[in-house]
């Protein structure tokens, strides 16, 4: 299959249509390339905040509002352009509502045939969880579809194992990885989780960003990342595991071509097996001994 990640600009839009001529033309730009699978970032929809008023896009609670109640159209549109082109499509993150609780940053994927299915963040950044009020997920998802198995780790996500670990176990063969970073800083810590998912799971991990400024936006003021697309570095993929990937701040799709067959094949025949190797680690010793090296205080010390 040909995956596409998207390094995605955040746009000010006077209206609707506006955002459905956007989404539509990146929609047909990728299907034109043979994409299958198209990746958009973490907070890609917070752009619809636009269509309010400048004072509530510039403000976080109200930007949350307004965006969430746009979110059934979003869908609705995403849904559409799936069935219209007949690709898998990883629409960007957004509050949703959840009753009696908060929001939850959640992307939703699409497939051809218009079903859905969401992926709530696990683990809150600091910025979500003190200023922005963002609530965690309960639960993570497999998604079974007619390109393989795939699961999501949001942004922070990606940086903890254990979650990855956990779809691997279920048959992830695909992680998907939307992001929105507003630092290099924060832009390598997803890299390097996504890369380290990639080896550790003998898998495809696929980074979409959100890039650019977009200073009346308070959620997403500042955008910095590259799209890229990583594999376990063995055999059948690249040597450092960088299957494709963008120049940092560049928009537009990132495209690989990706196989299960290969996946599955370095699973099997690899130079080591990562993934079938990772119970050992809870088999060694747990107890973590202390050995200490050299003198404690001047009355310890020896010579000879």
């Amino acid at each position: 299959m040909k995956i596409a990640a998207a390094a995605y600009p955040i746009d000010w839009h006077n209206r609707w249509n506006d955002y459905v001529g956007k989404l539509r033309v990146w929609t047909r730009t990728a299907r034109d390339q043979g994409a299958e699978l198209l990746v958009f970032p973490e907070y890609a929809s917070m752009e619809l905040a636009s269509l309010a008023e400048a004072e509530i896009a510039g403000d976080l609670a109200r930007s949350i509002e307004a965006v969430q109640a746009r979110l059934p159209d979003v869908d609705s549109l995403h849904a559409s352009l799936a069935r219209e082109f007949g690709v898998h499509i990883c629409a960007g993150s957004a509050p949703a509502r959840r009753p009696d609780r908060l929001p939850a940053n959640r992307a939703r994927l699409f497939a051809p045939d218009g079903s859905v299915g969401h992926q709530d963040k696990m683990i809150m950044t600091r910025f979500e969880r003190e200023e922005w009020g963002i609530g965690h997920g309960d639960a993570l998802r497999i998604f079974d579809t007619e390109l393989g198995r795939i699961g999501i780790l949001i942004c922070y996500d990606s940086e903890f194992p254990l979650l990855a670990r956990r779809l691997v176990e279920a048959g992830a063969e695909i992680l998907l990885v939307p992001s929105c970073t507003d630092t290099m800083q924060g832009y390598w810590r997803v890299r390097i989780g996504a890369m380290a998912r990639a080896l550790e799971g003998q898998c495809v991990v696929v980074q979409a960003p959100t890039i650019g400024d977009a200073k009346w936006l308070a959620a997403a003021d500042v955008n910095v990342g590259a799209a890229a697309i990583y594999g376990p570095p063995d055999g059948g993929f690249p040597d450092d595991g960088v299957i494709a990937q963008g120049k940092v701040g560049e928009a537009g799709w990132v495209y690989a071509d990706v196989s299960l067959d290969a996946i599955r094949e370095v699973r099997e025949t690899g130079a080591v097996f990562n993934m079938k190797h990772w119970p050992e680690q809870d088999e060694r010793p747990a107890e973590v001994e202390t050995v200490r090296l050299g003198a404690a205080d001047a009355d310890q010390a020896t010579t000879g």
